[in-house]
């Protein structure tokens, strides 16, 4: 009936396996977990050994590193019931029912539920805070207002999906890189397949340091813009993109690819800090793809 797939890359996982096993066997469905290990260097053995005495539950190793797509592939193809329910492993639900709330929906005729994310409210971050600070201001978000536009939100480090629409979406993902949750979106709503939003969320705990978020963002739009160049994709609900388009067809991407050559170092200063704007990150985003699409 449930095929749990959690691809994991130098994070402990013993905790969220736990969880997910003691939530599936008191709910009593057929269910499996599989674990794929994309050649970490750490917290290896502590998670084979964690969750080896788990019962229909399997962890693969691999050597060599292919990247979350590739892994997602990987365990789908290990899979053997047809609901999936994918979880990132930096999450840890945020109910003891998460995976009761996805049961209701096995016998829908939804393609894909997404269940978000949460934030916890800790008094000190003391990495990450930009990383918080955008994820608690633009994705966490209540389920009723992502039904809304049910392809601009698409968060996929927690999701229920039709194995029969994996396979038909995933391999088109053809690109090892940060920020393919834009693309798959873009997938789900061309393909015209039917997407519902749940209150069902994961925390997400794996916070990234502000530089190294402020690089995955800039590798993200890097993303956009192949797919919008190289894929043709013209049925997406991206606000960046939709923006950025906007602002080229009436000739302003000049001046905003200038004003991130005069503003770039100041703008990034702020986001380096122990306070940075998130609304300036917004806006760096803007400036940035305008500045890299002249660039190419």
């Amino acid at each position: 009936m449930l095929s749990i797939l959690i691809p994991t890359y130098n994070y402990k996982i013993t905790d969220l396996v736990s969880t997910l096993h003691r939530q599936a066997t008191s709910l009593g469905v057929e269910f499996e977990i599989l674990c794929r290990d994309d050649a970490s260097s750490k917290y290896f053995q502590e998670n084979e050994i964690g969750i080896k005495d788990l019962k229909d539950t399997h962890y693969f190793a691999s050597e060599i590193n292919i990247g979350r797509t590739a892994s997602r592939q990987f365990l789908c193809q290990k899979a053997k019931y047809n609901w999936l329910l994918f979880l990132d492993a930096d999450v840890i639900p945020k109910s003891d029912s998460l995976i009761k709330n996805y049961s209701t929906y096995f016998t829908s005729n939804y393609d894909a539920i997404f269940g978000g994310f949460a934030y916890n409210n800790p008094q000190r971050i003391k990495n990450g805070i930009l990383r918080w600070k955008y994820g608690k201001k633009f994705e966490e978000v209540d389920a009723k207002k992502r039904n809304l536009k049910p392809y601009e939100l698409i968060i996929s480090a927690n999701f229920l999906i039709r194995k029969t629409v994996f396979n038909k979406i995933n391999p088109e993902l053809n690109r090892n890189s940060y920020g393919l949750d834009n693309y798959f979106s873009a997938l789900l709503k061309q393909h015209k397949l039917k997407v519902l939003h749940i209150n069902n969320e994961a925390y997400h705990y794996g916070l990234e340091d502000n530089a190294s978020y402020i690089r995955k963002s800039e590798e993200a739009i890097d993303t956009l813009l192949w797919m919008k160049d190289t894929r043709n994709i013209t049925s997406h609900n991206n606000k960046l993109l939709n923006t950025y388009s906007y602002i080229k067809a009436i000739k302003l991407n000049y001046f905003t690819a200038f004003l991130y050559r005069f503003f770039n170092n100041s703008i990034r200063k702020n986001l380096l800090s122990d306070s940075p704007n998130i609304y300036l990150l917004q806006i760096y985003k803007l400036l940035f793809i305008s500045h890299k699409d002249l660039s190419q």
